[in-house]
């Protein structure tokens, strides 16, 4: 089975109309142990990327999104997808994370792999 990426994406300073929230990294560790709460036998992992330091192309091109304001961050990517945005939702996430799965169970179940 396929590992499962989320990355959330921000940076050290909240956005202006995120001063209430949690920051970006905090984000992506509550999202990590909720996750890990709710599919504690999959394969899911995570990353933070500051978006001020990207490593790599995906990260670079969601970063540079970000800084032209076609996002709001922190920004949860799930497998170079875009899921969430500002203030995520869990069963936003969850249901991403079930739909891969289910996929990648049904890709496993016929012998083929799916793109």
């Amino acid at each position: 089975m396929s590992r499962i990426l989320i990355t959330v994406y921000g940076a050290e300073e909240k956005c202006a109309s995120c001063i209430n929230l949690p920051s970006a990294l905090e984000t992506k560790e509550w999202l990590e142990a909720a996750v890990a709460r709710k599919f504690p036998e999959e394969p899911v992992s995570f990353a933070y990327c500051d978006i001020e330091a990207p490593e790599g192309e995906e990260q670079e091109k969601f970063a540079e999104l970000i800084l032209n304001d076609e996002y709001f961050y922190p920004l949860v990517v799930v497998n170079g997808e875009v899921t969430a945005e500002g203030d995520p939702r869990l069963p936003v996430i969850y249901r991403k994370i079930e739909q891969l799965l289910a996929e990648q169970t049904g890709a496993a179940g016929t012998g083929q792999a799916r793109a």
